[in-house]
Parts: C-alpha cells; structure tokens; sequence
C-alpha cells in the first residue's frame, strides 16, 4: 500500500494499515520539508505515485482529499482499525479511515474519503457523505445526515433526526438539536451559527 500524507493522521493510518498486515510500500507527501514518518521515507515524486494502484489517502483536511480524490484514479481500500464495532449492515464506500474504538451502528452508510476518528459513534440509520470527518469522541444519534464535506468537532453531539449541511464545521463540544446550514460554523450548547465558511 502507498500512502498519501506524511502528517499526525498518516501516522494512525500508516499504524492501523500495519495492524491489518499492510506492506507501507511509499509514503508520499507535497510538503519537500517532510523526509521521513514513522521510520518509513517520504518521497515527493507524484509521477511515481501516480502509477501505483493500492493507495490510501492519509490527508486529515476534508479538502484535500476531495482534490486528491479527483487527481488520481486507482484503488482505494478502507482502513477499519481491528478494535472498532461495526455491524454487518452498513454501506461502506471506498478510501475511509476508521480508527480504534469506533462504534457504527444497524444500516448505517458511509460514503468515500470520510474519516470516522477515534471512540466517536454512529447509531443506526446515520448517512454521512462522501469527504466527511468526524472528530474523536463525537456522538450521532440515530438518523442523523452529514452531507459532503462537513467536520463534526471533537466531542460533539449531534441529536436524531438531525442534518448538518455540506462543508459546514461543527465545532468541539457543540450540542446540535437542529439542522445545520451549508457551510456554517456552529459551536456551544446548544449550537448557534456564528459565521459561514464559502
């Protein structure tokens, strides 16, 4: 597998690609400051990288996975850490990052690039969109839709029956109980929109 990104959320990939007895074969970064991550080289040639079929993208900014999803057309497997209960019944789509502790509930789908971080919880019914994150400890009740592109904060709770606009910010610890604009930031308890994000 070669990986891109060479920052703190390509060293949980590259881990958890090593739990699932992944061969890091490249990593690859655009930052030529970046030499080396978790003992492996970082290599800045993009013409090599684009030739290789098995890659991950190991990118924590919602955007740039987007882009570098649009760049290149190979493989893309999910990474699920071993320590993360899902169900049998959920859609998974391609490219997604799932980290330890991760609870996914009944009929749950999740589209391609998203990251669902560590210890958060998705209950039944939930649909999350291509390119989204969910932060570490966050909490989506059951039904709850997160379109393209959209960051649930760290520790975030997000009420049933709820849904969060594309590319809006949820910010840490914000208690959301209604629906969230395109592109707004919203923090507190329980969440106000305090500005918008184009």
């Amino acid at each position: 597998m070669y990986i891109l990104g060479a920052g703190g959320h390509a060293k949980v990939v590259i881990e958890i690609a090593e739990l699932l007895g992944y061969e890091i074969a490249g990593v690859f970064d655009h930052n030529k400051d970046v030499k080396d991550v978790l003992n492996y080289s970082v290599s800045h040639d993009f013409d090599v990288f684009s030739k290789h079929k098995n890659v991950f993208f190991a990118l924590g900014n919602n955007r740039n996975r987007k882009k570098n999803s649009e760049s290149f057309g190979i493989n893309y497997p999910n990474l699920i850490h071993p320590s993360a209960i899902i169900t049998k019944r959920i859609d998974l789509g391609r490219g997604n990052a799932v980290m330890a502790g991760v609870v996914i509930n009944s009929s749950v789908r999740i589209g391609d690039f998203c990251i669902i971080n560590t210890s958060s919880s998705l209950d039944h019914d939930c649909e999350i969109e291509d390119f989204v994150h969910i932060s570490p400890k966050a909490a989506l009740a059951g039904n709850v839709k997160v379109k393209e592109g959209a960051q649930i904060g760290i520790g975030a709770c997000i009420k049933q029956n709820v849904t969060i606009g594309k590319w809006a910010v949820i910010g840490a610890g914000a208690v959301i109980i209604e629906d969230v604009p395109d592109y707004a930031v919203v923090v507190g308890n329980p969440g106000k929109v305090v500005k918008y994000c184009y």
